[in-house]
Order: C-alpha cells, then structure tokens, then sequence
C-alpha cells in the first residue's frame, strides 16, 4: 500500500474509550485524502493481518489512555510509555504485544493518547474528549503532520 493508516481502539460502550471508535467514524463518513482508517474496535490485534497486507508508511494509533493529565488532552505516547504502569487501558491483549506486531510491518508507528474523564459502561462521552478526537480529524483534513501537532508525553 505505502501511505498512511489510523488504526482506533476503543469500544463505544464506555463512555470516553469511544474517542478511537468516533474518529474513525468521521473518517469514514469524511475521508481524509492520503489516509486510511480502520476501527480495530475492542481487539485491534484482530486487524493484524489486513494492516500487514496493506504495509502503511506511517501508521497512526489512536486510543483513549489514561496519562494522568486532564480530560481530552492529547499526547504521543513512546514504547516506553506503554511499558510503565501508568498507562491504562481497557483492552484484552496488551498494547505492547500490538506496538511490537506494528512496528514489524510497518515503516513507523504513533501512538497517539486522549486522556479520558471515564469509562464507564454507557457513560456518556466527555465534552473534552470530543473536542480532542475533532481536533485530531482536523489536524489530518489540514494535511498538517500530527507528529508535530500532538505533544509528546514529557516525563513526570
């Protein structure tokens, strides 16, 4: 394939762990030229077969995690991030083991983290997170790159 890919994580059940699942929504209904989305839903390692076919240049990880910062804000996250307690998520197989399946098919990955206020099942989705998740979409729309629109996590 070569280009570019946002894989979402989330589940629309939990309130602000829908962040993922939303963009990739709005993808879908809005395509952004030079982008491909697919919403890995709840099991994204599921989507490892059709991400290695498709090879993406870059790959842009998008999911809700939980960095200790204030709702809807949004940081890059590095593999040693994922690796520290820190970081919470709601998934069945851990981030690592999908960062690591990513990193071996395509030529580079960004995690990129919105900080949510809950998930809770059924909860509704913080004002916050969506304002963070249009922000993304629009920093794609603007062809701007989200490497250098995003912050990365500074150490604590």
């Amino acid at each position: 394939m070569s280009g570019s890919l946002v894989l979402t994580v989330g589940s629309v059940l939990r309130g602000d762990d829908a962040a993922g699942p939303l963009l990739a929504k709005m993808l879908t209904d809005n395509p952004v030229e030079g982008w491909e989305v697919i919403d890995g839903g709840q099991s994204p390692e599921d989507e490892l077969s059709v991400i290695r076919r498709k090879a993406p240049d870059l790959l842009l990880l998008v999911d809700a995690a939980d960095m200790g910062l204030e709702p809807g804000e949004i940081r890059i996250l590095q593999e040693e991030d994922v690796y520290t307690d820190f970081l919470i998520t709601t998934h069945s197989l851990p981030l690592t083991y999908l960062l690591s399946e990513l990193k071996a098919c395509c030529k580079e990955v960004v995690f990129v983290g919105i900080q949510p206020s809950h998930t809770e099942f059924f909860g509704p989705l913080h004002e916050k997170v969506f304002e963070a998740v249009h922000l993304i979409y629009s920093t794609l729309k603007s062809g701007k790159d989200p490497k250098e629109e995003i912050s990365p996590l500074l150490p604590t």
